[in-house]
């Protein structure tokens, strides 16, 4: 059975992370406003990602025996300035989930529930991956400007994203 702030904590990462879905949804839609069809499939495909992450986390509080409880999702910011701003803003969302998933972390070792301290763990190694691709792309787009030619390349360039394996599953 699973322990009753666990249940409230974990809940409140599923919350946490189909807002994330939403929020990357908004800013797929924003790059579809500017014709930026790359930037816009790599921003669907990081939705998608998290709607996924949500899921593992829903199908863990019901297999331990919890209930999931959905909460009200927010508004999404929906216009930016630039293409690096929408990749700034990915940046820190990406920082506060891995804070969250942190405290969460924290909380399993408080509670001595190590089932769900190991399976929190793959969230741990994720957000080093989403922190080191959102950086990436941060650093690319401050390297290229507002040059058309480097903001169309990398357009290009996330548009060939592929899906991950291990999102299947």
């Amino acid at each position: 059975m699973l322990n009753k702030k666990l249940e409230v904590g974990l809940n409140k990462q599923i919350n946490e992370e189909l807002y994330s879905s939403y929020i990357y949804l908004s800013m797929c839609a924003y790059f579809e406003s500017k014709n930026l069809s790359g930037f816009a499939k790599w921003m669907r495909m990081q939705s998608q990602e998290e709607y996924l992450h949500a899921n593992k986390l829903y199908d863990y509080v019901i297999q331990k025996g919890g209930r999931v409880a959905l909460t009200q999702i927010g508004t999404p910011k929906a216009e930016w300035k630039s293409v690096l701003e929408v990749f700034e803003d990915t940046l820190a969302h990406e920082k506060f989930i891995s804070k969250c998933i942190d405290e969460l972390v924290n909380l399993a070792h408080e509670e001595k529930d190590h089932a769900t301290t190991n399976f929190l763990q793959w969230y741990v190694s994720e957000q080093v991956e989403e922190e080191a691709n959102a950086t990436k792309i941060v650093d690319d787009l401050k390297m290229v400007g507002e040059n058309n030619y480097g903001i169309f390349m990398l357009d290009r360039e996330l548009g060939q994203r592929k899906a991950e394996a291990a999102d299947a599953e």
